[in-house]
């Protein structure tokens, strides 16, 4: 026989403290008593709905409608709905970077899971860094619960061609600063390319993460791909409003979903997808919490085996809309079944062999899904390095990269910081070549937040002369929506006493991607005194910035900080 587990109403648990337990319970039931509940209310289970609006997260513009449908899923489902505010991380609209605002969140999110009363939870992201908070704070906090995003915008237009943010943003950019587009056609691209609400529809950082997360099994299947803008974004926020409630009756939790297994079957759709640099250092942080043993050389392992299925920007040619009616990502997970463990469990209830009993094999009407048979492009999407310029690892996205710069040695070209960077590639006085080597350093976890920085703009005189794209190394990251030719995450970072500290202007380097080697080709006796003269830069003076410089750990750990790191 099954058991019938007798729940205590959750408006019970995490009661304030102030010495007198009844009284506590007391003061509670009256404040909920002005909002209107009563006993049979607080008799349901209560789900916590973290919402992430904010006027300073365009992409987010919507949250409000998804919120309010998941409301509706949890009502429909016999729940009692809790939305609660926290930080909302605008890619664009934080300085320096959004990057070392996803432990604040993640923090955050924790704490208020912990603090405040409530059995199941359901998240809501979108943009870059929201969503792996979010699943940095479920691995943590181990509440029953799972993640629901905004969705991508739909595609714009300019004079008949098709857009999407950002990877077009960046395409056109670069043709105004070689003059090929004058700025009254930047302005009206700028007015285009960002249509709807929703995060960028190419398969940059949000919709990789979106994917990954549904790989992962914290996702419903189906919720990664869907426009923001459509009736399928709503319908998937109710029904994970009502699977909230199931969760909050059944107890699943995510260290029940977050396995080894599932990892690398998130890596293998990080692969397929071509997706974004940025979601392996998300993963690493998001395994770490989840106390699983993943390492940098398990995504390079995966990366071998799995080719390129999806033909999505800045990969290939597509967007997030054409992958949504192709059959999003359990049309892709169907086609990626031999390469899975479909033993894993998921968020729904089910193993992921269950799941896709009824999903069906990409169709040949379209051709954004292809299948193990014919793929889209070869393996190795992404590739992990290792040598003397990153002891610790280093990454490339490979299918961004240029075939000719894959094997490259050149002179070294050093920037100190983005802010050195920014000014002198926009110089034409800079004496540069195009088998310069760009190196760009103190951009790592500590020294400046981890910027996405790594994609340095080609400089101005030679982007003038019809050069698209050159070796660029660095301890920086790069958005989802960038490509060419770029070296990211070398660990240690410069600031940590890493081997880029010591690079100067005319060292040779050297990359070899097929082997997986990143080298300063200088003797250890010329790079023994360097060490010496070397210094650390200075800590930020106050806040969260103090904190996370004095805390936070090197990328191939997965810049989390060190005393929230750790199952």
């Amino acid at each position: 026989m099954t058991e019938i587990r007798v729940r205590e109403p959750a408006i019970e648990h995490k009661l304030a403290s102030y010495g007198d337990v009844e009284f506590s319970r007391y003061l509670r039931r009256a404040f909920l008593a002005s909002s209107g509940y009563d006993r049979k209310d607080l008799e349901r289970p209560l789900v916590g709905i973290a919402d992430t609006s904010s006027d300073y997260n365009p992409c987010h513009r919507q949250m409000p409608e998804l919120l309010a449908a998941v409301k509706r899923g949890v009502l429909e489902a016999g729940g009692l709905p809790f939305a609660f505010p926290t930080a909302s991380l605008a890619e664009s609209f934080m300085t320096p970077t959004s990057m070392p605002y996803r432990n604040l969140l993640a923090m955050e999110t924790e704490e208020l899971i912990r603090a405040q009363p409530m059995d199941a939870i359901v998240m809501l992201g979108g943009c870059d860094k929201t969503v792996p908070a979010q699943l940095m704070a479920a691995a943590s906090a181990d509440t029953p619960g799972l993640l629901v995003v905004t969705g991508p915008m739909l595609t714009g237009t300019w004079r008949g061609e098709r857009l999407g943010a950002c990877t077009d943003c960046r395409r056109f950019w670069s043709s105004h600063r070689a003059g090929e587009l004058s700025a009254s056609d930047v302005e009206a691209i700028q007015d285009s390319i960002c249509p709807t609400a929703g995060t960028c529809m190419v398969m940059g950082t949000a919709s990789t993460m979106a994917c990954v997360t549904e790989a992962l099994g914290l996702m419903l299947l189906g919720g990664a791909a869907a426009p923001a803008a459509t009736g399928a974004r709503l319908a998937h926020a109710a029904a994970s409003g009502r699977r909230a409630v199931e969760l909050a009756r059944d107890g699943l939790r995510p260290s029940d979903v977050l396995s080894r297994a599932a990892f690398i079957n998130a890596i293998t759709v990080l692969s397929a997808i071509s997706g974004s640099t940025n979601a392996v250092i998300h993963l690493l942080a998001i395994a770490r919490r989840a106390g699983v043993d993943l390492a940098l050389d398990d995504f390079d392992q995966v990366a071998r085996r799995v080719p390129l299925l999806v033909d999505c920007k800045p990969a290939g040619s597509l967007y997030l809309e054409d992958f949504h009616r192709a059959g999003g990502m359990p049309v892709l997970l169907k086609a990626l079944e031999p390469l899975l463990d479909t033993s894993v469990r998921r968020v729904d209830g089910m193993t992921l062999a269950e799941a896709l009993r009824d999903a069906s094999p990409p169709q040949p009407w379209q051709q954004c899904i292809r299948t193990l048979d014919d793929p889209l492009g070869p393996a190795q999407t992404l590739a992990v390095l290792h040598g003397s310029l990153a002891p610790d690892g280093a990454i490339i996205k490979a299918a961004a990269a240029s075939p000719a710069l894959m094997r490259h040695r050149g002179p070294a070209l050093v920037f100190e910081s983005p802010e050195d960077a920014a000014r002198r590639l926009n110089d034409n006085r800079l004496q540069v070549t195009p088998e310069h080597v760009l190196v760009l350093r103190n951009a790592g976890p500590a020294a400046a937040g981890m910027p996405e920085a790594g994609s340095l703009p080609i400089p101005i005189r030679l982007a003038e002369r019809g050069v698209k794209d050159m070796v660029r190394v660095s301890d920086a990251r790069m958005s989802g929506t960038a490509y060419g030719t770029v070296v990211l995450h070398c660990s240690p970072e410069a600031a940590r006493g890493g081997p880029l500290a010591l690079v100067r202007d005319g060292d040779l380097i050297e990359l070899d991607v097929q082997g997986r080697r990143l080298d300063l080709l200088v003797p250890p006796d010329e790079l023994a005194p360097r060490r010496q003269e070397y210094r650390p830069p200075d800590p930020p003076a106050r806040g969260w910035r103090r904190l996370h410089f004095e805390h936070v750990q090197q990328a191939h750990l997965g810049a989390d900080l060190d005393f929230l790191s750790g199952g």
